[in-house]
This record gives C-alpha cells, structure tokens and sequence, in this order.
C-alpha cells in the first residue's frame, strides 16, 4: 500500500484546501466541558489530533442522536398538503478526520444493522457511503482499550480509507481504498514517505497493541447456549449497581436502538428518529401496558446478552464491541463489560 508523508506544517492548508470538495468532521475540544466531540469544522478550522477520545463516539455523523426522516403540512393552501414528505439531506461528500481506528470498525458493525438484504435504511446509508474515514492511530491507548481483543485494535485498518499515523513532525498516511486516494489528492498532499515508511509503522503499531494490557476472552461464549447464560444466577450480581441511567448505550459506537417520534405544532409536523436505549423503562413496554423487561436485572441482562451472545450467534463475527472502553470510563457505578465478558465465559 502506499504511504504519504504529510508534514505537520502543511497539515491545517490541506485540509482547507480539501474544503472545496468536502466537508470536514473531526475532533473539537470543549475547554469549557473538559472533554472533545465530533463536529462539523467550519472552514480554516483543524481539528485537534492531539485530544484524546472524544466522549461521544463519532457514530452520530451517519447516525444523529435525533434526525428528521419526514414532515407533512395539513394545510389545504399548500400543494404538500396531507403528504408525509422527505426533508432535503446534505450527502455530500464528507471527511471524517482523526477518527480512532476501532470507531471506523464500529461502522461495519452497525452496517449490519443498517444496511442489510433484506432492508436498507436509507438515512444511515447514505450518510455512510458519503464519507471518507481519515483514522488516526492510537500510538498511546487508553487504559481501558481492549480493542486488540475485538477483531480491531489501535491500528486496525478495515473500517478506514485513510490510516494517518503521527510520526513526530510528520503523519505517515496508508492509503487504503480509491476513495481515501481521492481525499488526500485533494488536499494535496502527495508526498512519498520512503522505502522504510511501512516498516516504521508496524514498529510503531508492535509497540502500541504491546501497551494494551487490557484483555477479554469470549471463546466459552459462544459454546454456550443462550438459555445457559440467559437464566444464570450471575445477572443479580451484575445488575446490583445499575441505575438505569443508559449512558454506556450513548456513548458506545456499536448501540443502535432508536425510537420513532412524532412531533406536531399546528398545521405542520414532522417524524424523527431518536436514539433510544435498552436500559430504559419505557424501551419494551407494549401497547397493553405489559413490559416484557419491566425490572433492572431484565435490562441489563438484555445489554450484556446482545453485546456478547446474541449478535455473536448471529452473525458468527465476534462480539458487538470495539474495545473503545467508553463506557467504561462513563460509568457512574463503575460497571466494567471486560468484568462481565469474562464471568459470562467462565461462568
């Protein structure tokens, strides 16, 4: 693969030039909330490659916490009248700067959700296939990464187009599909690295997945049936600490429940999708009242048997989790899912 040098001095000029033709997402730090998110940059602004991760996952540039999917009028004056209609979208091309390599991965993982053969959601897919993922490697990971132990890891290339790796004064950048090509091209940035760029990035990749102390193991996991795990005596234990609160399901980049919503104020209205949570009360609760998952236990067990049993049976690739360690850190309780990856395969 080809590997391009770009200069940290020509960083920000390229990815203004490449403005004209994209719109740029990277990591913005909020000195007044402590922590950095994925924004849209305004032009002439770089993103800060030097903040750690971001809080939220950059899941939401495909995937809004809260999108208008269709609005209709009941006003008999207007042509629309009594029509649901879709808004206008932006899909243009976008670049999604800085993103850590095992949230590019968290992509492909909610592609099977999302974009399947027997349905695509169209709102999610197009806002995927307009982007062109500009990864930046983890040369020093968190403490709470384990995404060596997930089929990804702090240089894993398969959900990018680009995997920028910081050399010091320079990025060294593996090109990695036609479309990150066409990105770098427009920014300009051509510059072979050197016959010994590879080489210098796998000894930089050795070292980073070496600091990754951080480990899970599944292989029991999948031996076991899900009645075996399901009706465990482990979950009274797990769920003890849970309030319920759902932050683990909003700031991880593989969640995708959502609830549809509709909104009306006088003679227009509009349908959105919004993120939803399976820790939540009202997620399961039917039309009759009833509430399949109406206790604590019910809902964590849910979380943990998705992430770790049922989408691994399904689609027999892996867990549903990229190592990120988000919700690990976000946890008011403290609840660790390397913690309950392990009892539920060694249980």
């Amino acid at each position: 693969m080809k590997v391009i040098n770009i200069d940290k001095k020509d960083w920000a000029g390229g990815l203004e030039k490449s403005q004209d033709k994209y719109r740029l997402f990277g990591p913005v730090k909020d000195n007044k909330k402590g922590y950095s998110e994925f924004r849209e940059l305004d032009k002439g602004k770089a993103p800060d490659m030097d903040a750690s991760d971001s809080l939220l996952s950059p899941k939401s540039i495909a995937f809004p916490p809260s999108e208008v999917i269709l609005e209709y009028t009941t006003d008999e004056k207007k042509e629309e009248c009594n029509q649901m209609n879709v808004p206008e979208k932006d899909y243009s091309s976008r670049a999604v700067i800085g993103i850590r390599p095992y949230d590019a991965a968290a992509f492909l993982i909610l592609k099977k959700n999302f974009d399947t053969s027997e349905y695509r959601d169209p709102y999610w897919c197009d806002s995927y296939e307009a982007c062109t993922f500009v990864g930046l490697a983890a040369n020093k990971p968190e403490t709470t990464d384990f995404s060596t132990s997930t089929k990804s890891g702090p240089f894993d290339e398969s959900g990018l187009d680009v995997l920028l790796v910081d050399d010091g004064k320079a990025y060294l950048a593996k090109v990695i599909t036609d479309k990150g090509a066409a990105f770098l091209d427009a920014a300009g940035f051509n510059a072979g690295a050197g016959d010994d760029a590879s080489d210098r990035i796998e000894k930089l990749k050795s070292k980073a997945e070496k600091a990754i102390q951080s480990t899970v193991s599944f292989d029991n996991i999948g031996k076991k049936s899900i009645l075996e795990l399901y009706e465990s005596d482990l979950w009274e234990d797990i769920a003890f600490a849970c309030i319920n609160c759902g932050t683990c399901t909003y700031v991880c980049p593989t969640c995708w429940c959502f609830d549809i919503q509709d909104e009306a104020s006088g003679n227009s209205g509009k349908r959105l999708k919004c993120w939803d949570s399976c820790m939540y009360p009202l997620f399961t609760v039917h039309t009759t009242g009833h509430n399949p998952r109406d206790t604590k236990v019910h809902r964590v067990r849910q979380r943990f048997m998705h992430k770790l049993k049922y989408y691994l049976d399904k689609y027999d690739d892996g867990i549903m989790c990229v190592g990120c360690g988000r919700c690990i850190r976000s946890c008011p309780v403290n609840i660790d899912i390397r913690n309950v990856c392990e009892k539920m395969n060694n249980n």
